[in-house]
């Protein structure tokens, strides 16, 4: 499984969405709501055997600026 199928698949997995996933938003689908976040987050950390710090999971809202982020941390999508 490629860095991006991982992405996406924390997605999936956590909000339970299907498509459109580069046009995410942290609020654009109910279930990204504050619970949802730390259950992408966990999502995302666990695929990758990272830590993201409180500054970039506070940073984290929307598909695009995660992958600008997982940048920081060697993830390469």
């Amino acid at each position: 499984m490629t860095n991006l199928e991982k992405y996406d698949d924390a997605f999936r997995t956590a909000l339970g969405v299907t498509e459109n996933l580069p046009a995410l938003k942290y609020g654009s689908v109910a279930a990204w709501d504050s619970a949802g976040h730390m259950i992408l987050i966990a999502e995302i950390e666990d695929a990758f055997k990272i830590s993201l710090s409180v500054a970039d999971i506070m940073n984290f809202d929307s598909y695009e600026r995660g992958r600008d982020i997982l940048k920081n941390y060697g993830v390469n999508l």
